[in-house]
């Protein structure tokens, strides 16, 4: 997942950073406000993991804000206020989880992954993802959804789509890519995720997105932010 974390304390926000990316989540650190509000509008995210004590603002504010603007991002809430009285608060604010802290790393990763699964289910009930804008991937049938149009995928695919999607902006080599789709099966050769890869941009383009898997030389490959036309 792409991950915001908005967190002032020098010590706690790499901490974090280290724990969500050794899960193999993106993230962003901003340490005020100000700044976590331009990352927030800037970009598209996952999930937010928001401070309550901001040294330039209240957590609760920026919630609010976010919220009133029709953002519906999902949002653990950090912080050192305990009190019945402030998790109402907190979650009253918009947010959708609160944690308070000191708080030990095997739950923020289990409230982090709940609130992943939280996100993805669509309002109808069918699990969905957004690939890109416009063209979904539908987890319940193995699928990409682009307007009216379904576009079928084979299990390799799935996988190997859902783990970038899972990865997006991060450069994965293509032994990285071995490991998590393809497992510990005999005789595979690194050269099936070149192929699998051209399976999916073919399907892309067809569907009128271009480049959404980038080659990184020397690396691998990543999945782009959004489509190209």
């Amino acid at each position: 997942m792409r991950i915001l974390l908005i967190e002032d304390d020098e010590r706690l926000g790499p901490l974090v950073v280290r724990l969500l990316s050794a899960e193999r989540h993106t993230v962003q650190l901003a340490a005020t406000g100000a700044d976590g509000v331009a990352f927030w509008e800037s970009q598209e995210w996952d999930l937010v993991i928001l401070d309550r004590m901001l040294p330039d603002t209240e957590g609760s504010i920026v919630m609010r804000a976010r919220r009133h603007a029709g953002d519906a991002t999902p949002v653990l809430m950090l912080t050192a206020l305990g009190t019945i009285d402030d998790r109402v608060e907190g979650l009253d604010s918009g947010a959708d989880d609160y944690l308070t802290k000191p708080f030990a790393a095997a739950e923020l990763l289990a409230r982090v992954r709940a609130l992943g699964r939280r996100g993805e289910l669509s309002l109808d009930g069918t699990q969905t993802r957004e690939i890109a804008p416009g063209l979904l991937l539908d987890e319940s049938r193995h699928a990409m959804v682009h307007g009216e149009s379904v576009v079928d995928l084979s299990a390799r695919e799935y996988s190997l789509l859902s783990h970038l999607m899972r990865n997006r902006g991060a450069a994965l080599t293509r032994q990285q890519l071995l490991d998590e789709v393809w497992g510990a099966e005999p005789d595979v050769y690194s050269n099936v995720v070149d192929l699998y890869v051209h399976y999916l941009r073919k399907k892309f383009e067809d569907a009128g997105y271009n480049d959404l898997i980038q080659t990184v030389r020397g690396v691998g490959y990543r999945l782009a932010e959004g489509p190209k036309a």
